[in-house]
């Protein structure tokens, strides 16, 4: 599967240009501010109806205008798919595959295999929990449909059951029964979500652990923990225990919405201990992973975009990634780099075809 052509129109800095693609490599230069990363991010709108960068959806509009559209023409099994995204203000925004349009975004996840590394991957080691619950989420979502709409009616369900408690709390005022209701449904669908964690993180860690070494040269003892209440008990027990405790708070304490993946270096949490390198070094492992998990259960080579990628890593580690690509483990592959002469000389070095854009 591969990116055969795109257009946008009014996206971010972008009035209206269309780029013709390698089925191999592809490279986008230019200095800070050309709007290299904006390709790379309509190319994964496409993948996943939304900006990895922005999620405010309307400032993706360019400044002035008051719509956007991006057209892509992808290759997959041989037939061509034509998916478009486009955003008008004051409407929803619409995603179509070959003219029709999607009811539900959730509908077309997992359709375009894709995987992006960037600098502002960091967020999954600074932020708070919630950015690492959805890189997993949205790994196994891909492959998952009945995951995903399971997390999505989970998540309308605490919800709900956060706004009964407030009103609890507003009317002082207590009913246990349409809690109890809410509690079943929360402990069924949390249930299922954790076993199925559980399940990705086990198949994972192997080929995260293998990445890691490989760009490491296994220089660096890492782990990848997964953190949930439900190893503990079941949801329901749990819901009862902390009632007291929700009902002051007025929101749900407890539950696999408060599941987190620990990042360790020797030990240690990443965070405080990983110097800039080994952060960096561990993200890269943790996204090629996503690549080869993705691959290997869709049967697809996933779309891989490096963006920035090879600023912060030494010609070691950028040499690993390059050797992958040799080794044709790699599909189609989209990167974007501030020195042509660099960017040449690597994807030069790989053997497959390219095309080199200046921007």
């Amino acid at each position: 599967m591969f990116l055969k052509q795109i257009s946008l129109f009014n996206y971010k800095n972008f009035s209206e240009v269309q780029f013709e693609f390698d089925s191999k490599i592809n490279c986008f230069v230019g200095k800070n501010g050309v709007g290299k990363t904006n390709v790379l991010d309509a190319i994964y709108h496409l993948a996943y109806g939304k900006s990895y960068f922005n999620p405010t959806a309307i400032q993706n509009i360019k400044h002035g205008e008051d719509f956007f559209v991006i057209d892509g023409e992808f290759i997959k099994n041989n037939r061509t798919e034509q998916v478009v995204c486009s955003l008008k203000k004051g409407l929803k925004k619409v995603l179509k595959r070959n003219g029709k349009v999607y009811d539900k975004f959730s509908e077309h996840l997992g359709f375009i295999p894709l995987v992006i590394i960037s600098p502002a991957d960091t967020d999954l080691i600074v932020e708070g929990s919630e950015t690492r619950r959805k890189f997993m989420d949205s790994v196994i979502s891909q492959l998952n449909q009945v995951y995903l709409n399971q997390l999505i009616q989970y998540q309308k369900i605490i919800v709900q059951r956060n706004a009964l408690l407030k009103y609890f709390a507003l009317n002082h005022v207590f009913e246990k029964g349409t809690l109890a209701i809410y509690n079943e449904q929360l402990n069924e669908l949390g249930q299922s979500i954790f076993e199925k964690r559980k399940e990705f993180i086990q198949a994972f860690l192997p080929i995260f652990n293998k990445h890691h070494q490989t760009i490491t040269d296994s220089a660096e003892e890492v782990e990848l923990v997964y953190e949930s209440h439900l190893f503990e008990k079941n949801l329901l027990p749990l819901l009862d225990e902390n009632l007291v405790k929700d009902r002051a708070l007025q929101y749900t304490s407890v539950g696999i919405h408060k599941d987190d993946l620990s990042f360790k270096i020797s030990g240690h949490p990443i965070k405080k201990f990983g110097s800039q390198g080994q952060q960096k070094s561990f993200l890269i492992a943790l996204k090629l992973a996503q690549f080869e998990f993705l691959k290997k259960q869709s049967g697809q080579k996933p779309i891989l975009l490096l963006d920035d990628i090879f600023d912060k890593l030494d010609e070691t580690r950028v040499g690993k990634i390059v050797e992958m690509v040799n080794e044709e483990e790699f599909g189609q592959l989209f990167i974007s780099d501030t020195h042509s002469e660099r960017t040449e000389k690597i994807v030069k070095s790989t053997l497959q075809t390219y095309k080199l854009f200046h921007l």
